[in-house]
């Protein structure tokens, strides 16, 4: 019998290394710098909240899980994202929560979502 369920267990095994190794396809994207205010995503778009005045409570929400994002001047909100899997990216914009930054990195759009996969982030000027 044990003999049986380690033979079952080695063939399911080699039958899903296949599935294992299938990574996710790139979307294409392009290559863009943009400059607008880090805001806690919650708060703004359920309350309105953002700005100078807001930078406890985004701070509270991001070390808590709440996505950060990056408000360009036109009204555009841009998500952070990374190409690695369970990568997130508050930790790159907590320093400047309900801040200007400038923003290097990959744009994609996908669904009416603007995201951005972040090279370089720096206060802006």
């Amino acid at each position: 019998m044990l003999k049986r369920i380690l033979t079952c267990t080695a063939v399911l095994a080699v039958c899903a290394l296949p599935l294992a190794a299938q990574g996710h396809a790139a979307t294409a994207g392009t290559e863009m710098t943009i400059t607008g205010q880090v805001i806690d995503v919650n708060c703004y778009t359920t309350n309105g909240a953002s700005g100078p005045g807001h930078k406890t409570c985004a701070l509270a929400c991001a070390k808590a899980g709440v996505p950060l994002a990056i408000q360009a001047s036109d009204g555009t909100i841009y998500m952070p994202v990374s190409s690695k899997p369970g990568d997130p990216q508050n930790s790159k914009l907590e320093k400047y929560a309900e801040s200007k930054v400038t923003v290097t990195g990959m744009h994609r759009l996908m669904g009416g979502l603007h995201t951005i996969e972040i090279k370089t982030v720096s206060a802006a000027t």
